[in-house]
């Protein structure tokens, strides 16, 4: 084909009240831990990756620029606070099944996976957590026709492109209560995928319960600890203890596989068509403006176009001294750019910079990437010019992804 990519801008001068359900007991006999819910696909060859296993440094490789090592994931798993009568715990295994559970997907796990055969029928898209996922409900969004693919985490998902097992991948990236997922946006940087789409989503969060049985009869519900949070006012009235599980998804398919009345979960109604249970009362959530923005992911770049309205993301490091932040938003808003969205992440390979001071000694502070997304695409001169001033002082500058922005919900 005739066609001429787009050169990609890149500098680098230098390196750069809650309780677990062990917690509950069910006629003097407690619940069984969560992780026995796992469910044996082993027989389903539609949903199986075929070929050679991957031995495990193969599959812990990621890519990463040549002088520079790895960046951690960090841990965003935030403190969470107590009120003296809730406690947190681990969630592990129990056992039992619910219809035909065991026709699900099976996830994807970082250190199990292996080649697949694509012939290109249908686009294979991967998301973090189980059948019923918000996440999944935003890749059927992109692509409706798609062979969806539950990875068990978010490192999975880039590791299930990196490795060609599937096409293209769907990460939470912000949530319009919740706020920014860090840990993707660290993700991001640590793997070479690109971003080439975007996908808003709005969240409907539905409690669910086991049929026949009525909200009023719960006594406990679980679900992912943000979806708790953004549906407190609801759960409160209703006076029911909260659990906390990996995610929605798999709070529904826990209850229906339990199967028992007082027990109910938060998750969304795709959720509770998969697992055979009842709504029971829908958009629970305390802003019903609740929505989430996904990143869809793939190995290569798309050709950024002029033809519809474009976003760029970009991460970059700059260098020390006053103003220096002020200058670097400048050069957009001297070409009438617009940014829809800045966030700052600490470097984890060099978190602190000091600085001399001959009166006062050394001060250490943090440095900081920063994550920009603004309103332009890598195809008009602007943009280009503005990267291209950037680049006077930024120590380093990456373009994560050029593409078509999501004006649908």
């Amino acid at each position: 084909m005739g066609l001429k990519a787009v050169p990609i801008w890149v500098c680098f001068n230098h390196s750069l009240p809650q309780l677990g359900l062990s917690d509950f007991v069910q006629n003097k006999k407690k619940i069984q831990p969560l992780s026995s819910y796992r469910v044996n696909l082993a027989s389903f060859k539609k949903w199986e990756c075929k070929g050679l296993k991957l031995a495990q440094n193969e599959v812990s490789q990621i890519p990463v620029e040549d002088d520079e090592k790895p960046l951690s994931p960090p841990d965003l798993e935030g403190e969470s606070s107590t009120d003296g009568k809730i406690e947190e715990t681990q969630i592990t295994e129990s056992k039992g099944f619910h219809r035909d559970l065991n026709s699900l997907p099976k996830p994807l796990s970082a250190t199990d996976l292996v080649s697949s055969s694509n012939d290109g029928s249908k686009v294979r898209v991967a998301y973090q957590g189980i059948p019923g996922a918000y996440s999944e409900a935003a890749a059927l969004k992109a692509y409706p026709k798609c062979e969806t693919v539950p990875c068990e985490e978010f490192e999975s998902v880039f590791k299930a492109v990196e490795l060609w097992l599937v096409d293209k991948a769907v990460l939470p990236i912000e949530n319009s209560v919740g706020g920014s997922i860090h840990r993707n946006y660290d993700l991001l940087l640590r793997h070479r995928l690109h971003i080439v789409g975007e996908v808003q989503l709005i969240v409907n969060h539905c409690l669910l319960g086991v049929p026949g049985v009525r909200k009023e009869e719960l006594k406990r519900v679980l679900s992912h600890p943000q979806a708790l949070d953004q549906c407190e006012i609801a759960l409160n009235k209703l006076g029911v203890v909260r659990v906390n599980a990996e995610d929605t998804a798999l709070a529904a398919q826990v209850v229906a596989s339990e199967g028992i009345r007082e027990t109910g979960a938060v998750a969304s109604s795709r959720a509770a068509e998969i697992y055979g249970l009842d709504i029971l009362a829908q958009t629970i959530q305390d802003d019903l403006d609740n929505i989430t923005r996904f990143l869809i992911l793939a190995r290569e770049p798309i050709i950024p176009g002029t033809d519809k309205p474009h976003k760029t993301s970009i991460v970059f490091t700059l260098e020390e001294g006053p103003g220096v932040l002020f200058k670097a938003l400048a050069v957009f808003a001297l070409r009438e750019i617009n940014l829809s969205k800045i966030e700052s992440r600490p470097q984890r390979k060099r978190p602190l910079r000091i600085v001399d001071d001959s009166n006062k000694g050394s001060a250490k502070y943090f440095d900081y990437l920063f994550y920009i997304d603004f309103e332009a695409s890598m195809a008009e001169p602007r943009a280009q010019y503005a990267l291209g001033h950037l680049q006077e002082f930024a120590r380093f500058l990456r373009v994560l992804g050029c593409y078509p922005m999501d004006t649908t919900l």
